[in-house]
């Protein structure tokens, strides 16, 4: 990633700590993308709009304070659908401007070979509290955007992931509160470590903190020379993960090319049925597992044990991406191609 970066927000272009930092200074729901073919389409941008639109919601209605950090829950009373038409025209608006007061003017600062954009609804609670009874509920959200340049070479090698903690609450809306959540499980990281999952019974493995897992499972007594022999599994989204957008390509793309397809939490018990395994994300897209790392303890234990003294069980998968992963990828980003959004239409 590249160490220039920039926010925009109402008008104003000032210069961006990391995406992370940024994150956990705001409350408010997101999404993060980046653009393709030398930064002349968003990827993804339509799938990217009504997950924000549905986060926003969601949080609307279970967990305001995700949006609204320190304003009293009795202020949410508003009785009014958030209509995904208002948060596209509220994002759309301010991401044309931003193309326009950054990328134009900063493109030969922004090193990366395309750019990561992160998009952050949050809730402006001056409004909200001074507000007259008669407004809609988008008039009391703002937009922030943050930019930067994003280096293709990253996700080439393969993720290492381990085991440390238990699935996210609200896991079917993405919030930025989640990243000041998710530090706590940083000194279970071992060395080297790409990723870190999540589990809520130490055996069946729901996604990592910032991307979706999955697994290429083979059928017991196949001799795994078709497709029919395998299996992907992933967990399903009633099982507490994020819906991610990339993960709904996957699941598509298996539809599509008649990989057989479970949502299923891949079980750790079965591991050596495993052939493949990766993770997805909207700035990765897809990487390939090399290692998987569980604790020999529980996830309890874990509290208990010094980081450095911790065992671990691990899973190794043959050197680079298998059959049915490069298939998959090749897809996705074929997809990604067909349904890039042009910047010059915001």
């Amino acid at each position: 990633m590249s160490n220039c970066r920039f926010l925009y927000h109402n008008g104003v272009v000032t210069e961006a700590p990391p995406v992370t930092t940024f994150l956990q200074s705001l409350p408010g729901a997101y999404t993060t993308t980046r653009t393709i073919n030398n930064s002349t389409n968003f990827l993804f941008w339509e799938r990217h709009l009504k997950r924000l639109s549905t986060s926003v919601r969601i949080l609307l209605d279970s967990k305001p304070e995700f949006l609204f950090s320190s304003v009293p829950s009795s202020r949410f009373s508003m009785n009014q659908p958030v209509h995904e038409s208002c948060i596209y025209d509220l994002v759309n608006g301010s991401m044309s401007k931003a193309m326009r007061s950054v990328v134009v003017k900063e493109r030969e600062r922004l090193c990366g070979e395309e750019l990561a954009v992160t998009v952050l609804v949050t809730g402006n609670e001056e409004k909200l509290l001074s507000r007259l009874g008669n407004e809609k509920v988008v008039d009391f959200l703002d937009v922030w955007l943050h930019i930067g340049g994003y280096s293709l070479s990253v996700g080439e090698s393969a993720a290492s992931l381990a085991l440390v903690g238990y699935g996210r609450d609200v896991a079917n809306a993405k919030y930025s509160d989640w990243v000041r959540l998710r530090k706590p499980l940083e000194k279970f990281r071992p060395p080297l470590t790409t990723e870190l999952l999540l589990s809520n019974d130490g055996d069946h493995l729901l996604e990592g903190c910032v991307t979706n897992f999955f697994v290429v499972c083979r059928k017991k007594s196949s001799s795994g020379e078709s497709l029919k022999e395998f299996e992907v599994q992933t967990a399903p989204v009633s099982d507490g993960v994020l819906p991610g957008v990339i993960r709904e390509v996957v699941i598509e793309v298996c539809l599509s090319k008649g990989i057989p397809y479970r949502e299923r939490a891949p079980s750790w018990s079965e591991r050596e049925l495993w052939e493949e395994a990766f993770i997805t994300s909207s700035l990765r897209i897809l990487q390939h597992v090399g290692t998987i790392k569980v604790p020999v303890d529980s996830l309890e234990a874990l509290a208990c044990i010094k980081p450095e003294e911790i065992e671990w069980k691990e899973k190794r998968f043959k050197e680079g991406p298998g059959m049915i992963t490069k298939l998959i990828q090749k897809a996705i980003m074929e997809r990604g191609i067909e349904e890039g959004f042009p910047l010059k239409d915001l």
